[in-house]
């Protein structure tokens, strides 16, 4: 029993012996939480009423549920730490892990010092590596064990979540071996959907997940991005008392890699200092893994150096890891010497080694040196070729459209007695498909069923895209009923391929047709199919059409990404179908849709353009109040929109909230400020307002946009006074600047005006432009003033810049 429990009906005891109705508003009380809301971002407690549904949030900051948790349920606590000076936990582990949330001091990729490599020098050779606990193979009989099947169907329905199928589950769950929430969890297609079904297990009662079912939730999280999951599974092993293993570590340093957060990923070594968890091969495998991938090869030279010294002795994955970073950086001749230099290491090179650089020369379809590459692997490494050899070279030459040489190794592998199964061949056909030679794919396909080897769906998906995309769309209606004849359904990839080559070429209302009857071809639609038939209503102008399809596409459980809800909007706009725009922007934030700032924006630029700023400003509002910040460019949309209707002094209103808040003004709110305060000749005000927004962004040619500006609209008297700005830096554009006012001023007939301009250039060692200067001479001698024609003309002389019509 645990002293959650004990404290638990404790109270309930006394509450029951001596306030009998208290005790009935505290057992009510109590079963007001068994439908409270799962949220996925929040951190692990064990309660067994917390509901698992996906996208409602648990307040932790709700007053109720502070209290409930104040009732000693057990690991009720943030994990903030591994490490807690309160409770019992750090009494019964033997792991250090107060420096864990070191890992967040940097981020992003500055990873260039060798601090990191400091690590190695803990290594103990001598230490003895216990058996791999984590390591799990599921059979297929588990994946598809009834209960596991049912815990999946429930997941499934999260959305419509109800107390009755979470009893359901949690009555499951106690049932399940290790084995089968291993395969519940490898089950789910989206990783943070397991993530939360893995939170929302072990907050049950009576409940307590295996080790293995903590490294199999890492090493589905180190194929995603996921680090902030990856991590606090790894703090909650600690809280448990499972034993971290140096591959518990390296999950989460590949979880960072893929989030593209080198400087963190590295860190992880050195929290496994801290933590006095013993370093081994396959740590540092990952970490030199780690750096490849990073493209930082040279340290990943420098860690493999490291290794050997203190004693650890790579293996051929290490040096698979670096010939891999060495075609990375088309360093091939290097990679080469790398599995030359392996034999005299005492590791041999395996076929992996010889496959990385055979794909580099597919790429460049070097197909002499594939083979010479092949002829090596025999010769020096005794490592003959097989299927899998020409399976790898068929697919990566397909893969990279050299479909004519991916067909000469398929057919020498079967001279040479090797069976190329249908993926080979299909993978031929796409590639054949997607050059346009529809012809020679059909040919392969004729061959496979010659040879025994029937296509499957994926070949004939393939042949009917390829129709599509050279617009034979009735050969490739023909081809889908040619699959029915041979035994093939197609499936929904099939039809969508057919729907997106119909949108392609015109025929969007066909496609929506067959869309509205795919159930009575059994086939069922998925979130491209849905998209691919709205993009191409879109595009031939059936905005009406096209946002029935996203409503359809909701109701049926798909939701549409914020570019494809920004395309929706932006048409509308164009068209000027504003209530309809702001209506299906409703609708979708209202069906759960993930809405960003730039749909908001799109639709305020929308209402800007069509002058109606009042609603623009409304709407502005209402994105607070839908908890979405506007950033600069939506400032910017309504400023510019304020400044074109002469409302100045809300423009600048609009612009210092923008720069109370803290957002930062870009070019082109630059460009629009000084475009509009030109354009109402308030230059005063412009000026105090630069002032103000420069000191929160810089922009080096505000004030020539300034001067340039009031050429154009001929306020040339506030751009001379002006001049002395942009003539401190003299830059490069600062002597554009000067020649478009030197002609302004020509252009105006004050050649002497523009005299003072060259001269104040001149002063500034800027030298005005020879074709000006020489109307400038003509225009001044014309008006007299031969003098500063003839000192405009010694300038040039002195400089050696004379122009020839002056000589």
């Amino acid at each position: 029993m645990h002293s959650g429990y004990f404290s638990y009906h404790r109270i309930q005891r006394i509450l029951a012996r001596r306030c009998p109705f208290v005790y009935i508003r505290f057992n009510a009380y109590l079963s007001s939480f068994s439908e409270s809301n799962f949220n996925p971002g929040s951190h692990p407690v064990r309660d067994s009423n917390v509901s698992f549904v996906e996208r409602d949030h648990f307040d932790e900051g709700n007053v109720d549920f502070g209290k409930f948790r104040e009732m000693g349920v057990e690991d009720s606590r943030e994990l903030s730490l591994f490490g807690d000076n309160n409770g019992g936990y750090q009494r019964n582990r033997s792991l250090n892990f107060d420096g864990f949330d070191e890992i967040e001091e940097e981020e992003g990729d500055n990873c260039h010092a060798d601090d990191d490599f400091v690590v190695l020098n803990s290594y103990n050779v001598q230490c003895e590596q216990t058996e791999d606990v984590w390591r799990i193979e599921l059979e297929e009989d588990e994946l598809r064990h009834p209960l596991v099947r049912e815990i999946c169907r429930l997941i499934q329905c999260r959305s419509a979540w109800t107390a009755k199928l979470e009893r359901d589950m949690r009555h499951l769950l106690r049932s399940l071996k290790p084995r089968q929430v291993c395969a519940v969890l490898l089950s789910q297609d989206d990783e943070r959907v397991a993530l939360q079904f893995f939170y929302w297990a072990d907050r049950q009662w009576r409940y307590r997940h295996n080790p293995i079912v903590y490294y199999a939730m890492l090493e589905i999280l180190s194929k995603t991005k996921l680090c902030q999951g990856a991590k606090r599974v790894l703090r909650l092993m600690a809280r448990r008392g499972i034993e971290c293993r140096p591959e518990a570590f390296g999950y989460l340093m590949v979880s960072y890699s893929r989030a593209g957060n080198l400087r963190n990923a590295m860190k992880v070594l050195t929290l496994m200092q801290k933590a006095g968890v013993e370093l081994n091969l396959a740590i540092c495998n990952t970490a030199i893994h780690v750096l490849v991938r990073a493209n930082k090869l040279e340290k990943a030279l420098r860690f493999f150096e490291r290794m050997q010294i203190v004693g650890i002795i790579p293996n051929v994955v290490a040096y698979n890891c670096l010939i891999k970073g060495y075609c990375n950086v088309n360093q091939v001749e290097n990679a080469l010497q790398l599995i030359s230099d392996m034999p005299s290491k005492n590791c041999s090179p395996d076929k992996v080694s010889y496959y990385t650089i055979m794909s580099f020369f597919c790429k460049g379809k070097q197909v002499k040196e594939v083979r010479d590459l092949m002829e090596k692997m025999v010769k020096e490494s005794n490592l003959f070729p097989d299927m899998v050899t020409y399976d790898t070279l068929i697919h990566i030459l397909s893969k990279h459209g050299h479909a004519d040489e991916a067909l000469e190794f398929l057919q020498e592998a079967e001279a040479r007695g090797f069976q190329i199964d249908k993926v080979g061949h299909s993978a031929i056909v796409h590639a054949y498909c997607k050059q346009g030679k529809i012809d020679e794919a059909k040919g392969i396909v004729s061959e496979m069923l010659s040879k025994g080897c029937n296509p499957d769906v994926v070949t004939y998906t393939a042949v009917v895209d390829g129709f599509c995309r050279v617009g034979k769309l009735e050969q490739a209606k023909k081809m889908l009923q040619h699959m029915y004849k041979h035994g093939c359904k197609p499936n929904t990839v099939s039809y969508t391929a057919l729907l997106s080559g119909l949108c392609r070429n015109g025929s969007s209302l066909q496609a929506r047709e067959m869309l509205t009857g795919s159930e009575e071809e059994f086939w069922t639609p998925n979130a491209i199919t849905y998209s691919a038939v709205m993009n191409g209503l879109r595009k031939e102008g059936k905005l009406s059409e096209a946002c029935d399809v996203v409503k359809e596409m909701i109701s049926k459980g798909f939701f549409p990404n914020p570019v494809e809800i920004n395309l929706i909007i932006e048409s509308l706009c164009r068209e000027g179908k504003m209530n309809e725009a702001k209506r299906f922007l409703e609708e979708c934030l209202n069906k759960g849709c993930a809405v960003n700032v730039v749909n908001f924006t799109t639709l305020i630029h929308g209402y800007c353009q069509k002058d109606d700023l009042e609603a623009a400003l409304s709407l502005l509002d209402d994105m607070y109040l839908s908890n979405k910040h506007p950033d600069a460019v939506t400032y910017t949309a309504i400023i510019d929109a304020l400044g074109k209707n002469g409302r100045i002094e809300e423009a600048t209103d609009l612009t210092m909230k923008m720069l109370k808040k803290g957002l930062l003004p870009t070019p082109v709110t630059y460009r629009t400020v000084i475009h509009r305060y030109c354009q109402m000749g308030k230059v005063e005000d412009l000026l105090k307002l630069l002032e103000k927004m420069l000191l929160r962004q810089k922009c080096k040619t505000a004030y020539n946009q300034v001067i340039e500006k009031l050429c154009s609209f001929g306020n040339l008297q506030e751009a001379d006074k002006l001049l002395s700005r942009v003539l401190k830096t003299a830059s490069r554009n600062d002597a554009n600047t000067c020649n478009m006012l030197l002609e302004s001023y020509l252009r105006k007939g004050m050649p002497l005006s523009a005299y003072k301009v060259a001269c104040r250039m001149f002063n500034r060692n800027l030298i005005p432009n020879l074709k000006l200067s020489d109307k400038l001479s003509k225009r001044l001698m014309l008006e007299g003033k031969s003098a500063e024609a003839d000192n405009l003309m010694l300038r040039f002389v002195e400089r050696g810049h004379l122009s020839p019509q002056c000589e």
